[in-house]
């Protein structure tokens, strides 16, 4: 039977294969099915049996390799022979046997390699050799890969790859189809090789002992009695990652290494199995971090294909031991490839040191990279740049368009000083309110900030423009009052620049050379395309370049179609004005000159126009001081002014412009306010001016300017001969009942007797006429009614006697029959046209009869309407006439009862 010297187990199945040899007789082959039993043994069935030939030369099997499938077995002699078996070994159908490889030198393995055509790895002593059994290249002589060989069982199959493992005393050699491949040194004699998943196992003999056994030969027989008692080494290497996985020192040396379950077996000449179960990968991580072996940490992680979070957690504790070991720059470098998952935090609190700043400024810049910076990694970053006061590296993050927060940017380069920057930020994002707010109030550049805005859109240039409105009134007046002009009158253009031919400046100059942030900012912010910078002699500034393309730019800023917005009523925009008043009216004038304007707009124009000249015109003298006042005059001229007469009599009165309250007033019909406003202001002068002019039509002004010029010395000595006049008016046109003109004249003890000597003389001699001729009247007013009284006594006592011979209609004379009336007319019966049923009545005094019978009963109708007494007695300058009439109309007589 022999010894069993070789066994495999096909994968996957129940399959096993064995060899035994007994020297005496060709070593035999055979295939059994461990799922399946012989019914008489009960020991496992042999599917086949096999001899294996060696061309009748009896030498051990030193190698031994088969298919998985077990079409094909290869099998190496320790006399440099290599037998080849093809057949169904499993269904026992034959198999042919041919040996493929001869050698003066011992094979010490063989391996297959299945692909397009199958190839065998062979192993000598001496030499490393592949040979193409089947397929493209068959028939050809093996091919060397190698001239150094290795010993027995020192030779495997990396299924992985496809290549063959080789195991030497200094090194562990990869070998593809095509020839040698890398190489891992790793010294010591090697006994055993095995691939298993990622590593290779190797078995060392000891070492003193393999100083002792230095001819390989031996290999071949039975170890000596001894070697049970020899220690072995086992040890698990990781050729990528470059590292012992596992060592152990073993007391009996090694008889096999198989993979079984997923694990590895390890066979002793003394009968035990030691069995190899790799751990967990965060095992195998801790047991890395307890070493400190984070470079063999990261690289196996990635080899096992981890996460990005958990790889992370490798780099993060690896930077922290760089940085407790103080190589900071090492250190960074680990959080920097950690970033993703790491809290910024926990690495920005190692850096505060100053002398670690440049290690925080790389750590925040490649936060902003990674869009993970807050606004306060922005500010510190900023900070950090400011410390260093490396402008070039912060012109550098501004333009590289990384993620920030703009409003902290803007606001630490702003606090920094870099007011440049600031500007480029806030332009660069369309942030207009920035950039106009930096210039005004940090880089003091008014005009600058005007030519921005002025280059705005209507609807965002206006907001600015108010907001900073007296600021720029203040620097630059000529250039914001047109803005202010071009907007309110609906004219606003947007200036645009059009490419300019500026003569080229010298290579060398400083205007060439120099490049700063400026060049980054796009139109319309920019000038012109020349830098800010200073002049050298003989080398012209930016200002005056800039002054040989303004004809061109204002061109091209006007030459733009008008934009479409709703133009702001004018009075918005009358706060900004307030401390520039020539600019005010400048502003104001052009809007006056635009059509269509509303009735209310146009009144707020003039009103304030109107102040602003009076407010001028107080501030000036002389004849600068009466055009202002022409000015204001001429605004106010006619009756179609706009303005409110309340607001200009007081701004008038406010600024002491007489002219605007009389002219006002006059336009108003108020010729009493002029009077009295000349009156109060103690001009005698001009209240005897305005009654002359007014008086004729205000007749009331006569008893005021009695009541002015007697109201003191002063008064009565500047009026003069005109109080006679006024007495005189009074008295003419009946103004005053002489015992208001004396109750007048006494209020205040100016008048003497003396001055209204002739007036109350002519006054009492007028009124004793008047008494005359009122008693006359009554008189006679009596005697009248007494004979009417008689005459209707003695009509209605005595007979009538009618001595009448005619009638009074038809003039003929009278026949009977015939009437008479008691007032004496005498009519033929015929000529009176009586109508039955109603009382007969003189046609000849009927109509007089009818006037007073109409009279008399609209005077009774008239009795109960005190509407009309109190509206006549209102209207009325003689009261007491008015109630006596009304008293004869029988208005307060009571009434009767029936």
């Amino acid at each position: 039977m022999g010894t069993i010297t070789q066994m495999k187990q096909v994968e996957g199945t129940a399959l096993l294969v064995t060899i035994s040899e007994d020297l005496s007789n060709e070593p035999l082959l055979k295939v059994w099915a461990l799922d399946k039993t012989e019914k008489k043994t009960g020991a496992p069935k042999c599917l086949s049996t096999l001899g294996i030939h060696n061309g009748r030369k009896q030498f051990p099997i030193s190698a031994f390799a088969t298919l998985e499938n077990l079409s094909q077995l290869a099998v190496g002699f320790g006399n440099g022979a290599v037998t080849v078996i093809r057949g169904d070994l499993i269904n026992d159908r034959g198999a042919k046997q041919r040996t493929v490889f001869e050698s003066e030198e011992p094979i010490t393995g063989v391996e297959f390699r299945e692909g397009p055509s199958t190839t065998l790895y062979l192993a000598t002593t001496g030499r490393i050799l592949t040979l193409t059994i089947a397929g493209s290249g068959q028939g050809q002589p093996a091919k060397v890969l190698e001239d150094t060989g290795c010993g027995v069982g020192c030779m495997t199959f990396d299924e992985s790859n496809g290549d063959i493992v080789v195991a030497r005393d200094d090194a562990i050699q990869y070998y593809g189809i095509n020839g040698r491949g890398p190489s891992y040194a790793y010294e010591g004699p090697k006994q055993l090789v095995k691939i298993h998943r990622d590593y290779v196992a190797i078995v060392s003999p000891p070492r003193t002992a393999s100083l002792e056994r230095k001819n390989t030969l031996r290999r071949f027989g039975a170890s000596s009695a001894d070697d049970i008692f020899n220690t072995s080494t086992f040890a698990l290497l990781d050729t990528d990652l470059k590292y012992i996985a596992y060592t152990e020192t073993l007391i009996s040396q090694v008889r096999a290494l198989f993979i079984e379950w997923g694990d590895l077996f390890l066979l002793t000449i003394d009968g035990k199995l030691f069995r190899y179960h790799e751990k967990s990968l965060q095992q195998k991580l801790e047991i890395l971090y307890q070493r400190d072996l984070y470079v063999l940490a990261i690289n196996f992680a990635q080899k096992a294909g981890v996460d990005s979070a958990q790889r992370n957690i490798i780099l993060r504790k690896y930077g922290d031991y760089l940085h407790k070991k103080g190589d900071y720059d090492t250190a960074m470098q680990q959080y920097l490839k950690a970033i993703d998952s790491t809290e910024p935090s926990q690495v920005i609190r190692k850096f505060l040191d100053s002398q670690r700043i440049n290690n925080l400024i790389e750590y925040l810049e490649e936060l902003h990279d990674h869009d993970k910076a807050t606004v306060d990694h922005t500010t510190l970053l900023l900070n950090c740049y400011a410390k260093l006061k490396d402008t070039e590296k912060l012109e550098t993050f501004i333009k590289s368009g990384t993620n920030f927060d703009l409003e902290t940017a803007i606001s630490m380069c702003r606090q920094g000083g870099y007011y440049d920057q600031a500007v480029f930020l806030a332009r660069k994002n369309q942030e207009h309110e920035l950039v106009i707010d930096i210039l005004i109030e940090n880089s003091k550049k008014y005009e600058d900030a005007m030519d921005y805005i002025w280059r705005l859109e209507p609807d965002l240039a206006y907001p600015n423009l108010m907001k900073y409105a007296r600021v720029l009134l203040e620097h630059c007046p000529d250039d914001s009052t047109q803005v202010f002009i071009d907007y309110y009158t609906g004219e606003y253009r947007p200036k645009k620049d059009l490419p300019k031919s500026i003569a080229p400046v010298a290579q060398g100059s400083a205007l060439s050379a120099v490049s700063n942030l400026t060049s980054f900012i796009p139109l319309p912010y920019r000038q012109n395309s020349t830098p800010n910078l200073p002049t050298t002699v003989g080398q012209p500034g930016p200002s005056e370049v800039e002054a040989e393309a303004e004809t061109e730019t204002g061109a091209a800023g006007r030459a733009e179609p008008r934009r479409v917005y709703e133009v702001p009523k004018p009075r918005t925009a009358f706060s900004s004005f307030v401390d520039y008043p020539e600019n005010f009216i400048t502003f104001l004038e052009a809007c006056l000159k635009q059509e269509n304007l509303n009735q209310s707009d146009k009144s707020d124009l003039y009103t304030t126009l109107f102040e602003i000249y009076l407010e001028i015109a107080n501030s000036r003298k002389g004849e600068e001081k009466e055009i202002w006042e022409a000015k204001a005059k001429k605004l106010i001229e006619g009756k179609d002014t706009p303005i409110d007469t309340s607001n200009v009599l007081l701004l008038s009165h406010l600024s002491n412009f007489k002219e605007g309250t009389v002219m006002v007033k006059e336009q108003q019909g108020l010729r009493f306010d002029i009077f009295r406003s000349y009156t109060s202001a103690r001009d005698t002068a001009g209240a005897i001016k305005a009654l002359r002019k007014y008086g004729p039509e205000e007749p009331q002004l006569y008893p005021a300017a009695l009541a002015y010029f007697t109201s003191s010395p002063q008064a009565l000595e500047e009026a003069g001969q005109e109080l006679d006049a006024v007495l005189k008016k009074i008295d003419e046109d009946d103004l005053l009942a002489p015992l208001q003109v004396i109750q007048t004249l006494s209020t205040n003890a100016v008048a003497t007797m003396g001055l209204v000597k002739k007036y109350l003389s002519t006054t009492i001699e007028r009124e004793r006429k008047e008494i005359s001729n009122n008693r006359r009247l009554i008189e006679s007013y009596r005697t009248e009614t007494d004979s009417k009284r008689k005459e209707m006594e003695d009509l209605g006592t005595k007979p009538a006697v009618f001595q009448t011979r005619r009638c009074a209609a038809c003039g003929r004379s009278l026949d009977l029959p015939t009437v008479h009336f008691l007032c004496k007319h005498s009519f033929h019966q015929s000529c009176l046209n009586e109508v039955e049923g109603r009382e007969a009545e003189c046609p000849k005094c009927s109509p007089t009869n009818n006037n007073i019978r109409a009279f008399r009963m609209r005077q009774e109708e008239s009795a109960d309407r005190h509407d009309m007494f109190q509206d006549a007695l209102q209207r009325s300058t003689d009261k007491f006439g008015t109630i006596g009439e009304f008293f004869g109309r029988g208005v307060m007589a009571a009434p009767t009862v029936e």
